[in-house]
């Protein structure tokens, strides 16, 4: 007998358990936050009762009962709000909806904010309000070109992992050490603006929601990340002889459930450095108009090498073929 939704059988029922199971595996790439496990310790939510507990602010910041905002539309703010419990979470994801607006016309406003997981909290410093030599993890929100030479669009969304070993060059907008990155209209949007950071297994993910269509695109799809345990989430903002309110509706972490190896599980995670494993340093890329990264173009002396190292490897492969082709008639005049 047929059910009054009328589907009919085990093949029917099949049928929808495998068409459910697609649809998790499709919209699992960014959780919606109905499925994995809000962290409320390492979360910003109205109406901000965790603040001065779980959360401490610094500068310029503005905590209300609808929004906290790092910086006013004022010249020379500096603003920061960090967490004070440090997340022991080897995968997690993170939910930031903000809003970034002012009187400025376009390419007068300035700076920007920043998302950080790292070792240190509430170091003031000239990058979006924190200290430049970082250990941890940055996403910018860049609205602001420095870098009068730069054909990129603006605001510029970027990563950047960094074991306190290098300074982010604000006069180039980070272009020598960021990871990866992507333009996005956030300035004066009339609807909520979301990004979101994943960390899972190695990998950062970060998507943007910045479009009011209730969809995640990606910016930045990194492999090789290394990040340990222990650090803290936060957010800061800046503005110079350029302005703009920076606020900070909600930080919502989820720790995302994955299974890891014994020899994962038996690392002590704190003591990781942050890393990041690439073919080959961000320095040897340019940027393209997208802001995408590209190769750079071949030099005579590569060509050279190309060439060399091709006709070596036709040279080696003849060799080879005689080689074995000689072998083989040896065999075969044996069974003569």
């Amino acid at each position: 007998m047929r059910g009054a939704c009328g589907c009919g059988g085990p093949t029917h029922l099949a049928a929808v358990a495998l068409l459910v199971v697609g649809l998790g595996s499709v919209f699992g790439d960014i959780t919606d936050g109905a499925m994995e496990h809000l962290k409320r310790e390492h979360s910003l939510m109205k109406p901000y009762q965790g603040v001065g507990s779980q959360w401490d602010f610094w500068g310029s910041t503005l905590v209300t009962s609808s929004y906290v905002r790092l910086t006013p539309d004022e010249r020379s703010k500096q603003g920061s709000i960090w967490n004070t419990v440090p997340c022991y979470l080897k995968d997690w994801e993170m939910h930031v909806q903000f809003k970034v607006h002012g009187s400025g016309k376009k390419n007068l406003h300035g700076d920007g904010l920043a998302i950080w997981y790292t070792r240190d909290r509430l170091h003031p410093g000239p990058v979006f309000s924190n200290k430049a030599q970082f250990h941890g993890l940055a996403v910018f929100v860049d609205t602001y070109s420095n870098d009068e030479t730069s054909d990129r669009s603006f605001p510029y969304i970027s990563a950047m992992v960094n074991n306190g070993s290098v300074s982010y060059d604000h006069g180039k907008d980070g272009r020598s050490s960021e990871l990866g990155g992507c333009s996005a209209e956030i300035r004066n949007r009339d609807y909520d603006t979301y990004l979101a950071v994943r960390y899972s297994k190695g990998r950062l993910t970060v998507m943007v929601d910045v479009d009011d269509k209730n969809e995640w695109k990606e910016c930045i799809d990194i492999g090789g990340v290394r990040l340990p345990t222990g650090y803290y989430f936060g957010a800061s903002a800046a503005t110079g002889d350029l302005s703009d309110n920076h606020d900070i509706i909600s930080m919502k972490l989820y720790q995302l459930m994955v299974e890891h190896s014994p020899e994962e599980e038996n690392l002590d995670w704190t003591k990781i450095e942050p890393s990041v494993s690439l073919l080959k340093s961000p320095k040897d890329n340019i940027d393209d108009p997208t802001g995408n990264f590209r190769g750079t173009p071949l030099t005579g002396w590569k060509v050279f090498l190309l060439l060399l190292c091709s006709l070596l490897g036709i040279v080696v492969c003849a060799v080879v073929g005689a080689v074995v082709f000689q072998k083989r008639q040896e065999r075969n005049k044996r069974f003569y």
